[in-house]
């Protein structure tokens, strides 16, 4: 007995693909909590300094990690970088493909 097993592929992001309001926004939070969270490990930063650093309680910053950041805007999670001894840059440019909308995007 066989049977074929179907499947769809994704959008690229799967905060759009499960119906998450405003899935483009939380797709570019999820990316910078990424990035934030890797910085943090690196330094090996606790908590409790990456809240002093950030201006925000320690609750917060665990409430961050663990992917609860719909508080937190995305203009806040890029100062959170910069307070890490990060830059940002902020690319505006014409979008060039004609086959898809244009987007934010984190790398």
């Amino acid at each position: 007995m066989s049977s074929k097993q179907s499947y769809e592929s994704g959008s690229g992001n799967v905060f759009k693909d499960i119906g998450v309001p405003n899935a483009e926004e939380h797709l570019v939070k999820a990316q910078l909590v990424f990035k934030i969270d890797t910085i943090l490990k690196k330094r090996g930063l606790k908590q409790v300094e990456a809240a002093e650093l950030f201006g925000v309680r320690q609750p917060d910053v665990s409430k961050l990690l663990r992917g609860e950041f719909r508080q937190f805007s995305v203009e806040r999670l890029l100062r959170f970088l910069v307070a890490l001894d990060h830059d940002v840059e902020i690319v505006v440019k014409p979008h060039r493909e004609r086959k898809s909308a244009a987007a934010l995007q984190v790398f």
